[in-house]
């Protein structure tokens, strides 16, 4: 956890901010609502417009274009799509002068193709933004850095403070910046609210049409407890609740506008090469942006997830990803799972975009459970073809607490609480 001495909380998102921000004229960030995307643009904006507070700013997009685009550079246009045309005056005014870091847009929910039809290729990239890692909570000590996973450099980490029962209320709380230092009641009472609010407006101000809210909720149900699992639009539906249970064409309805906010982001299945005849599976796993989301939707909570071990373990498991794909962004890599024929899961797969990749599985601790997590990952690295892909540089168990350190059959084991950027 860093302040800067204005006091802004840096994120990890700050470097691809200031990247994009220096080699392009304007940058989209994306995110769900209440993940700090209004303080990261501040950060960097001289000038700003605030949509959802302003309607008068919304009108004058029509009214007079061009006008909200009149200030301090970098200018910051808050929830943009809620005065769509503002795109359009954005990417024309890109071409003006040919200059960079001219506009920062946030945004909380992925337009329709109509509205960003004409591209803003060359002019405006987008960064993705999610809930806080562990890392920038102040919840790890980021002493074992992602990007030197990715070099192969041995790992010897110290007992981090944070131990199994801050990881469990941590995944409560979720990466909420409104909920930090905030009571393990107060996160309750706002997750209930967040989850309650997506499934009665959010969801239908993605394109304007009506669903019914205990729809989406049942549904936003049923994902909580596929969390980190392959479960189908099929199997989904089924499992709403309910005296209208959702037909498979409404889940994946409800599903794509779930993700257009932001809510859901699945993990795709990792397209490799083999030596053997396995068949790679291509089911994506199932995630919440932020695992708090699964918990709040199910009821839980840290005393009633202590009793339920296996259900903490799926928890988790979308913890780790939350946080992996928060801290692959900075190395330019991407995050996947694998699933084969053969019966063989690993949990995590990060691939760096020069091929170079690592694999983790995901293990709460003990003995047993990492014994049997560097089966599955050296089984898998026999089964990588290394004559078409590099080998890869780590083999991660992932545990919610204790030591990291490299074992003698070529396997690491590494805390949450001790990853970082």
């Amino acid at each position: 956890m860093t302040l800067t001495p204005d006091g802004y909380r840096k994120r990890a998102t700050d470097l691809e901010v200031g990247r994009t921000l220096a080699a392009m004229p304007a940058a989209v960030i994306e995110g769900p609502k209440g993940c700090g995307k209004t303080w990261t643009g501040r950060n960097f904006a001289r000038s700003e417009v605030l949509f959802d507070h302003d309607l008068n700013a919304r009108r004058s997009v029509s009214l007079v274009p061009g006008l909200v685009l009149e200030g301090e550079e970098p200018r910051l246009l808050d929830e943009w799509q809620l005065a769509p045309e503002v795109w359009n005056q954005v990417r024309h005014a890109s071409d003006e002068g040919r200059r960079t870091g001219r506009y920062i847009l946030t945004g909380s929910t992925a337009p329709t193709d109509d509205i960003t039809r004409h591209s803003g290729a060359g002019r405006i990239a987008r960064v993705r933004m999610r809930p806080m890692s562990l890392l920038e909570t102040g919840e790890s000590t980021g002493e074992v850095s992602l990007a030197a996973l990715l070099e192969g450099t041995a790992v010897g980490a110290r007992r981090p403070d944070a131990g199994f029962r801050d990881v469990l209320e941590a995944l409560c709380r979720g990466g909420w910046p409104r909920l930090l230092g905030r009571s393990t009641t107060e996160a309750e009472l706002f997750l209930d609210n967040y989850v309650a609010e997506l499934c009665r407006t959010d969801v239908r101000s993605v394109d304007g049409v009506a669903r019914d809210p205990g729809g989406v909720a049942r549904l936003v149900a049923s994902i909580a407890r596929n969390v980190a699992t392959t479960a189908s639009f099929s199997k989904l539906a089924a499992e709403t609740a309910g005296d209208r249970p959702l037909n498979r064409t409404t889940a994946s309805e409800y599903l794509r506008s779930l993700e257009r906010l932001f809510i859901v982001e699945d993990a795709p299945a990792w397209r490799t090469h083999l030596r053997s005849r396995a068949i790679l599976q291509s089911s994506p796993k199932r995630h919440f942006v932020d695992p708090s989301l699964a918990v709040s939707a199910l009821g839980a909570t840290p005393d009633r997830l202590l009793a339920d071990l296996e259900a903490f373990g799926f928890l988790f498991e979308s913890l780790v990803v939350r946080d992996l794909r928060i801290y692959s962004q900075a190395s330019q890599a991407s995050v996947y799972h694998y699933r084969d024929s053969d019966k063989l899961e690993v949990d995590v797969i990060v691939e760096a975009r020069d091929g170079r990749w690592l694999a983790a599985e995901v293990k709460l601790g003990g003995d047993e459970g990492i014994k049997q997590a560097a089966r599955s990952l050296l089984r898998l690295r026999t089964k990588v073809d290394d004559s078409r892909m590099p080998a890869p540089s780590k083999l991660l168990i992932i545990t919610a607490a204790g030591y990291g350190y490299d074992r003698p059959d070529g396997t690491t084991v590494l805390p949450l609480t001790a990853l970082g950027t």
